[in-house]
């Protein structure tokens, strides 16, 4: 058999796999060369286009101007109205020469901000490898490699921003400076040119603001602090920021050590020198110009530096505030007005926001506050908050999360905190007993507030508090009364209250609404994104109560705050030392170090701190407790004149019910509910109660009195009318809807219903048989009947079917009548009037009608058989009308079977007596 050969195509398969197998492998050492010919193409492909991008940005770099680097740019504040109300810059600058720099302070600057300074040409390209590694670890701009010329450069010309274009501009114009100026004269720039604190200038303008002394008498802790203030001006300030300060203080002498400028013995020594032993007091440290509203300035300098703009005055910026200058102007003439205040030395901050945006519109620092003042009490203030913490902390997230109504029971008792042996106390050593929140917040009770807080969960409180910008690691039970870990600043306060009348919107508080760079087209906005912080229940049920804490009830503890004709929300708060702190420091019984108070309408919100500056120096008065009260009605009287301040708007989502005080669970009040009682209170809709309380059964009703029943002349129809007292419902005083069932019986016969009806009189056919009858009249409410008022009247001869019966008993009558008229004696005008004893009627009664006068003033009438005294209870002022059996009358008096007589005269309703006791907190 003959073998069969390959086609050409498969020949050609096989010869094409024989020379793959055969073809020799690359080298490890042909892959290196491909892999690194890429590498260097790649690397000068980057440095070409990075050279030619740095060469298009260096071409559009500014000159060089003396001028500007020798000299701070000056930046301008603008109010609300746009209009410039600061300018800051070179204004009060001591400029101090290279040779005259001490070199110790020479040697801090360098330790800290450029080491290498007097070695590089503008550039520390060493640092510049760290940082840029640092940036690959931690992302752009994590770290800075800015030499002091850059950082001339920068504040001179540049805008503070980490972009590309600004940091290419930035090392041109630094190679540059290097090129003109000498090393010492760029370091002379550096030190005079940078900013050192809010408006200061220069390290030898801050020698003089914080110590009041001249460079060449610093000592070497003093140095080390103004070197390490320049990275944040602000946050380092020691006046306002001590522990901060401090720290950075031993961070720039650990550089001098570390570098060889100083020995570890100086270090040492150094860091042991208390931050604030050497500052300048206020009555020595020069006074700095260049704004007339201080303390709103304080606070914008703030701002810039929290948002990382800290150093940006340096360039020249344009900053647009939420500075109301009225507002302003009105709380520093106030605040500046020492008739105001009820001592020399007690302090207040003062914070006015826009309850709507979060806006500041103004600050007051402090009593005359000036540019030399460090510490601003409104802003950098943080002290524990007393009862102002009780709507945010307890009230606020109990209706929020368990959708509290207003008039929840709480019972007002001795407690203790939990785990803990120490007695929970009120202000004036009472407990109120069950009461609603309503009024556990508007009179300040404790024991409540610390109820709530436990009720709806510490967890769940934080939370709440924390959507209002209040941020604390730990919460205590002490923390519901304002007494724990939490403190406040007047302008957080008034920002977190602020909420509550912004529907339940928070908004950061800011000063700033957006700053524009030096080339006039660069902005960056600073207005914050509001945030739903609560419902809108919640906002409105907590401002609703806190109308009563202004109001004019006898336990209100902020009534001194009330500006009449405006609808205000406000609490009132003080704090405590403790025992301990009464013992060491030997203090009054009256003893508080804070005091607060914290208010909004629709328009404003506005929290005032008052106290001394050192902590136990006590406010021992009720006017220095009053002082935030007062201070608060004068600020919001003027800024709200010529004004529209809308009240405050009742949600959807709430509903009012009358409720019965002190049920559990909540029930409605029945008409029977005394009026001290009864609450009309707010309920997140579909919560309100549908089961009416039944503790106070109805009283007893009046009886009918004045009873009478006649005939017609023609004996055709039968005439009753009465008398009645009605029953009042206790919540409108309007008399309740009665009705009347009239009935005759017939002597020794049956009883016969004559009908119904809701006047006071009623005519039916004559239908009787002839017989001596008693007419009944009941009068009936809601299910409920009165005892009978009775009269008796007689039928007689209307049984003839011609008439003549009737007719001869007609004529027997008038007989009678003519009869009884010759009886009459002619009145005697020479006689005195003698009031003649009353006949007894046909049922026998005496007709007494003396005032008996029972235990709740009661002046009726007494028409019974007996004549005996009922008593009514006065305590409540219950009337008792005395009938047949004289019963003892309760609330609001049971009455007898009253036949002819009087109504009894309703007395007047008790008014709940002053304790005395005062009505703040």
């Amino acid at each position: 058999m003959t073998e069969r050969r390959p086609t050409r195509g498969e020949h050609q398969k096989a010869l094409a796999q024989k020379n793959k197998k055969s073809a020799p492998k690359p080298s490890k050492k042909k892959w290196f060369k491909r892999i690194t010919l890429t590498l260097v193409a790649v690397v000068a492909a980057c440095f070409i286009g990075g050279a030619g991008l740095f060469a298009f940005y260096a071409s559009s770099a500014p000159e060089l101007d003396e001028s500007l680097l020798k000299d701070p740019v000056s930046s301008e504040f603008y109010d609300k109205n746009g209009e410039i109300f600061a300018t800051i810059g070179a204004e009060n600058r001591k400029y101090v020469k290279y040779e005259d720099i001490p070199k110790d302070m020479i040697n801090a600057i360098l330790a800290t901000e450029d080491v290498r300074f007097f070695e590089h040409g503008g550039m520390d390209f060493y640092r510049l490898g760290g940082a840029i590694l640092a940036n690959f670890r931690d992302g752009f701009g994590a770290q800075g490699a800015s030499t002091l010329t850059q950082q001339v450069v920068k504040n001179s010309f540049l805008q503070n921003e980490k972009k590309l274009k600004r940091k290419a501009q930035e090392a041109w114009l630094s190679f540059k400076l290097e090129r003109k100026y000498t090393k010492e004269e760029i370091f002379e720039m550096y030190f005079n040119k940078m900013l050192m604190s809010g408006r200061v200038y220069g390290f030898g303008t801050a020698a003089q603001y914080f110590y009041g002394k001249e460079l060449k008498d610093l000592t070497l802790d003093e140095e080390a602090l103004l070197a390490g203030l320049v990275q944040r001006p602000n946050a380092y300030n020691p006046l306002k920021n001590p522990e901060l300060a401090e720290k950075r203080r031993n961070t720039v002498l650990g550089l001098m050590y570390q570098h060889g400028k100083i020995t570890k013995a100086q270090m040492e020594e150094a860091k042991k020198v208390d931050v604030k032993a050497g500052l300048a007091d206020d009555a020595t440290r020069q006074k700095f110009s260049g704004s007339k509203y201080d303390a709103f300035l304080d606070v914008v300098i703030n701002e810039l530096e929290k948002n990382g703009d800290g150093s940006a005055m340096a360039e020249g910026i344009k900053v647009y505030t939420t500075l109301d200058p009225n507002a302003q102007q009105t709380v520093e003439n106030i605040m500046n007005e020492d008739s105001n205040f009820p001592t020399e030395d007690i302090q207040s901050g003062v914070a006015v926001i826009d309850t709507k945006t979060g806006q500041i519109q103004a600050i007051g620092g402090g009593r005359n506050y000036g540019a030399e003042r460090g510490f601003n009490y409104a802003y950098d203030l943080k002290h524990q908050p007393g009862s102002t913490m009780k709507p945010l902390l307890d009230y606020g997230p109990a209706i929020e999360n368990l959708k509290w109504s207003t008039g929840q029971t709480l019972v007002d008792e001795p407690m203790n905190y939990t785990g803990s042996k120490q007695t929970i106390t009120n202000w004036d050593n009472r407990y109120m007993g069950a009461i609603t929140a309503r009024k556990a917040l508007y009179a300040s009770r404790n024991v409540p507030a610390v109820k709530a807080l436990k009720e709806v969960g510490i967890d769940k409180a934080k939370e709440f508090v924390g959507r209002l910008g209040i941020n604390s690691e730990n919460v205590y039970e002490s923390d519901a009364i304002g007494g724990g870990d939490i403190t406040m600043s007047p302008t957080q306060m008034a920002a977190s209250y602020a909420a509550f009348g912004n529907n339940g919107v928070y908004n950061d508080p800011y000063s700033i609404t957006k700053i524009v760079y030096r080339d006039g087209k660069t902005t960056k906005d600073y207005t914050p994104e509001p945030n739903v912080a609560m419902s809108d229940y919640t906002a409105y049920m907590v401002t609703d109560m806190l109308r009563d804490v202004v109001g004019n009830k006898p336990d209100a503890s902020g009534t001194a705050a009330n500006v009449s004709g405006l609808d205000i929300a406000g609490k009132t708060g003080t704090t405590n030392y403790s025992s301990a702190d009464f013992s060491k420091h030997n203090l009054p019984d009256t003893s508080v170090p804070d005091s607060w108070f914290a208010g909004y309408t629709s328009n404003y919100s506005i929290a005032i701190w008052s106290g001394y500056e050192e902590h136990f120096d006590p406010i021992t008065t009720w006017d220095e407790r009053r002082l935030p009260q007062h201070l608060f009605k004068q600020i919001l009287s003027e800024i709200s004149q010529n004004v529209e301040t809308p009240n405050f708007k009742k949600p959807n989502s709430v509903v009012e019910a009358t409720i019965e005080v002190g049920s559990k669970p909540l029930k409605l009040a029945s008409n029977f509910t005394p009026n001290e009682k009864r609450q009309t209170e707010l309920f997140v809709r579909g919560t309100e109660p549908k089961e009416v309380s039944n503790e106070y059964a109805m009283p007893e009703l009046s009886t009918p009195y004045n009873v009478s029943a006649n005939l017609d002349l023609e004996g055709q129809s039968i005439n009753i009318s009465w008398e009645h007292d009605a029953m009042l419902n206790p919540e409108t005083d309007e008399p309740l809807p009665t009705t009347f069932e009239v009935s005759a019986t017939r002597e020794g016969g049956e009883t016969i219903s004559l009908g119904t009806t809701d006047t006071k009189d009623l005519t039916v056919s004559n239908k009787l048989e002839d017989g001596n009858y008693t007419v009944s009249v009941v009068a009936v409410v809601d299910g409920t009947r009165s005892k009978p008022g009775t009269t008796s009247f007689q039928i007689s001869g209307t049984t003839d079917e011609d008439g003549k019966d009737k007719d001869k008993d007609k004529d027997k009558d008038k007989d009678k009548d003519k009869d009884k008229d010759k009886d009459k004696e002619p009145d005697s005008p020479d006689n005195p009037d003698v009031e003649e004893p009353t006949a007894p009627d046909e049922n026998g009664n005496n007709g007494d009608n003396g005032n008996h006068n029972g235990n709740g003033n009661d002046n009726s009438d007494n028409n019974g058989n007996s004549g005996n005294n009922g008593n009514g209870n006065g305590n409540a002022g219950g009337n008792g009308n005395n009938g047949n059996t004289g019963n003892n009358g309760t609330p609001p008096g049971n009455n007898g079977n009253n036949n002819g007589s009087k109504p009894p005269t309703t007395p007047t309703e008790p008014t709940a007596p002053d304790d005395g006791t005062g009505s703040t907190e």
